[in-house]
């Protein structure tokens, strides 16, 4: 199964989105409440196998993370999805820089599109095991 690291400020959404997330059968969900404690959690642990990122947070926002993740080269393969109630096209445009962020979902987030992505990595990374392991 694969592992998510949620970095979201807002514990009404981070409830929401792991209930939903395990309802689709993801268990191994990790939550950071800040950009900062995103870093600290990559730091200490293994790589999750994608980010879940908000771009409005206290502490640490979302493209200070990004930047602080490519300077420490930390987990530097792991897929980015963006998570953010900003509508602001420039947003938008910024995380399309950053080679690692694969999606921008606004927010409310769609369950089902994000699962469909969710399912590919895992797919991906069972693939990877497979092929590794003849």
């Amino acid at each position: 199964m694969i592992k998510i690291l949620i970095i979201e400020d807002d514990e009404i959404t981070n409830f929401i989105s792991k209930s939903t997330l395990e309802k689709f059968g993801f268990k191994n969900i990790n939550v950071a409440l800040n950009g900062q404690e995103g870093l600290d959690f990559l730091r200490s642990n293994m790589c999750p196998d994608i980010i879940l990122l908000d771009v409005n947070m206290p502490v640490l926002d979302g493209w200070d993370f990004l930047e602080a993740k490519e300077r420490e080269n930390l987990c530097s393969n792991v897929p980015i999805i963006i998570t953010t109630s900003s509508g602001r096209p420039e947003d938008r445009l910024m995380a399309a820089t950053y080679d690692n962020v694969m999606d921008y979902m606004e927010k409310p987030i769609d369950f089902n599109a994000l699962n469909s992505i969710l399912k590919e990595i895992h797919a991906n990374k069972a693939n990877r095991t497979k092929k590794a392991s003849l």
